[in-house]
């Protein structure tokens, strides 16, 4: 039976809490790294530092979409109750993210966040599949690109725009400037209720034949149901996957590495190291009082360290912004893309790979930009990650049985964890070094991942899964 048509606003309705989980994402994203320079890790241990972020999503997301596939009750529906659990986990521990006192405990923090995170995300991209015709996928996951656009450019900004009205961006060493506190205290209330809006504005519909899904829950089990859903993987869903490989194994390297890299390169101002400015113990560890504030060497290096970092956090300030354009941009090709969806059919297939083809010369470009060309380079990586947002998710779910769209989705998960793994055990640091020493590196070797990801959209054949 074919579902019927939902309007441009109801479709805005069922998507809006992705914009709470873009806040989320964007926070994490954009400004993780600084927290973890403040709290003292070295440049090249901040991919590490990320891994629990991608383990999780490799766990989280399949079991998520299996138990969503087997939930219905009259009352909560079928993938709504997962937003609100992952709504208020993540909600809370943005709260609490900024306060961490310790290197150990934000990376823990991390793992709640992106456990959290993925909860909430999971779900609504089985939603589309759930609520929308065929007819109509690519403008469902285009509206969601389009809201998580906005999210993404308004979250980048955050600590910027509190700083610009008051709030200071400088702190002591070792502690989270309170500009970041109250951008993720932001974060966090507006991922529970822009969540709540889609709980009350959303119906879900039950499945279309009841009792046989209630009898198939009954014999479903997730390990038989996993090993069968890899078995049964269609074609298309690898080729989509190999693209997806490289396409995340970019942004892991943008999202890890760009605050150190682009602060150093593009603005000149690197985080300066606590040692080089404090007394040190027999472990080389920074002396403090028992106020637990760092002992200086002497009143001049407190003062040297003390200018430098406020320069750094004010260029932190600046590349969160920059980064948001991107945010910007992939809001606007979605708008495009939404308006022109509606009543046409589109080449996917072709609209991915020139966008994430743009989005790797953005990349390339940043080790040639200055403070203000440098939003060119994000507006290109806007149009690759709008597309990445949108378009394998709408091929992906013309290829895949729609009563085992949770399981799918979850398990297409692996191609976008699996490549950030990889990365942050080690893979940037690598690869990056291959092509020299200077952090920024890291952002040409994530423009040609982005370019092979493009490429390989050639692999892609399947009529059915390109037009929409």
């Amino acid at each position: 039976m074919e579902k019927r048509k939902l309007s441009f606003w109801q479709i805005w309705n069922m998507s809006f809490g992705f914009l709470g989980i873009q806040f989320g994402f964007a926070l994490q994203g954009g400004f993780m790294s600084r927290i973890f320079q403040t709290l003292g890790a070295d440049v090249d241990s901040i991919p590490g530092l990320w891994i629990a972020a991608p383990l999780t999503g490799l766990l989280v997301q399949p079991i998520i979409g299996y138990l969503s596939d087997n939930t219905w009750s009259p009352k909560f529906g079928r993938r709504k109750p997962y937003f609100l659990i992952g709504a208020i986990l993540a909600s809370t521990t943005l709260f609490f993210m900024p306060h961490s006192p310790v290197l150990w405990i934000a990376a823990g923090l991390l793992w709640v966040l992106d456990s959290s995170i993925n909860i909430s995300m999971e779900p609504f991209r089985a939603l589309v599949a759930d609520k929308l015709p065929e007819s109509q996928r690519s403008n469902g996951f285009v509206v969601q690109t389009l809201i998580i656009g906005i999210g993404t450019w308004i979250a980048s900004n955050l600590p910027w725009l509190v700083n610009k009205l008051g709030v200071s961006n400088e702190a002591d060493a070792g502690v989270i400037p309170p500009s970041v506190v109250v951008a993720f205290s932001i974060g966090g209330f507006v991922f529970i209720t822009s969540i709540i809006y889609t709980l009350v504005t959303t119906k879900e519909d039950p499945p279309v034949d009841l009792e046989k899904f209630l009898s198939e829950k009954k014999e479903n089990r997730f390990v038989t149901d996993l090993v069968a859903s890899l078995k049964d993987m269609p074609s298309t869903m690898k080729k989509l996957g190999l693209i997806q490989f490289f396409s995340w194994f970019a942004f892991f390297t943008m999202w890890s590495l760009s605050m150190p890299a682009l602060t150093e390169h593009v603005y000149h101002s690197p985080k300066p190291d606590i040692k080089e400015y404090a007394k040190l113990d027999t472990d080389g560890k920074e002396l403090k009082d028992e106020n637990k504030n760092v002992l200086f060497l002497n009143e001049s290096k407190e003062t040297e360290y003390k200018s430098k970092d406020k320069v750094y956090n004010d260029a932190a300030d600046l590349v969160g912004s920059a980064t948001g354009i991107y945010g910007l941009s992939s809001m606007a090709f979605a708008l495009l893309l939404s308006f022109y969806t509606l009543k046409n059919k589109i080449n996917r297939k072709y609209i991915h790979m020139a966008s994430l083809i743009l989005g790797g010369i953005g990349f390339i470009f940043m080790y040639f930009a200055t403070p203000s060309t440098l939003l060119y380079s994000f507006i290109l990586i806007g149009l690759s990650w709008g597309s990445i947002l949108s378009m394998p998710y709408a091929m992906l779910s013309s290829s895949v049985n729609p009563n085992k769209m949770g399981m799918m989705m979850g398990l297409f998960n692996m191609f976008i964890v699996i490549p950030q793994i990889i990365a942050a055990l080690g893979g940037i640091n690598f690869l990056y070094k291959l092509i020299g020493q200077a952090h920024i590196n890291a952002m040409i070797l994530a423009g040609l991942s982005l370019i092979i990801a493009g490429l390989c959209n050639f692999l892609i054949t399947d009529k059915h899964a390109i037009s929409g």
